[in-house]
């Protein structure tokens, strides 16, 4: 899956992230076991971090029973069965983040809206300091697909992760787009997709750069505490106001 410089770089380096603990998002519309081509380029950047000691977890979610809301569990408001309070402690307990998308019509999968949405769902949740649950983690985005639109829906997925707190790194989306209209994706025979250097370099570059930012804000306790304390702050909130959005 590696290139030999990308195992070098894996093996001749000074620092540890064996503590670290990672999730991916896969945000294709294929269920399992039908193969994600979405899938194939995260495994770059997933191998990247488990050959430094990384622990990874890989949740496919439209595998998954994730219900349509923004609200942390939506069996509270008339749905039969959610996993996502089950899913969000993997996040609770990561320190990376990523989020893989298709594009459709230009944008991010419909599934991928729903995961922001249901992160949205808990970014009141606070943490020990005070803070929005999402504090001293880091995001990123792998985005695929045989059309235009990689930036744009990087644009979005960072946008939003960095709204509900998470801090973005230098280059932290990577993507890769085959000819536009039909014709291979990334995993497919004569694609060039596995091959393609710059889809290779920003994706090893994204992956380095979440395990240094990652490893800095553990190392420096989070983010500090100061004038961000949601736990301190009235918000305006009204009782009888129950927009999420009002955190």
């Amino acid at each position: 899956m590696l290139s030999e410089f990308q195992e070098k770089l894996c093996e001749n380096h000074p620092w540890d992230f064996s503590d670290l603990r990672a999730v991916f998002f896969n945000c294709t519309l294929k269920r399992s076991p039908k193969r994600s081509h979405t899938e194939g380029l995260m495994k770059v950047s997933q191998e990247i971090l488990e050959k430094n000691g990384v622990e990874v977890d890989v949740i496919r979610a439209v595998d998954r029973d994730i219900a349509t809301g923004v609200y942390p569990d939506m069996t509270e408001y008339g749905w039969e069965s959610d996993e996502w309070p089950q899913i969000f402690e993997k996040v609770r307990a990561s320190n990376i983040v990523v989020i893989g998308t298709p594009i459709w019509l230009g944008e991010r999968s419909s599934v991928c809206s729903r995961v922001i949405e249901r992160l949205y769902a808990m970014s009141a949740e606070l943490n020990e300091e005070g803070q929005y649950a999402y504090y001293g983690r880091v995001g990123g985005c792998v985005v695929t697909g045989n059309e235009d639109g990689v930036k744009h829906c990087a644009t979005s997925i960072l946008y939003s992760l960095q709204h509900l707190g998470f801090v973005i790194p230098p280059q932290a989306d990577c993507g890769w787009v085959g000819e536009i209209g039909p014709g291979p994706s990334y995993l497919d025979e004569d694609s060039g997709g596995p091959q393609n250097e710059f889809t290779q370099r920003n994706t090893t570059f994204m992956t380095w750069n979440l395990m240094h930012l990652a490893r800095m804000l553990k190392d420096a306790g989070g983010i500090p505490a100061h004038g961000n304390q949601r736990s301190l702050w009235d918000a305006g909130c009204h009782e009888g106001h129950v927009n999420p959005e009002h955190r």
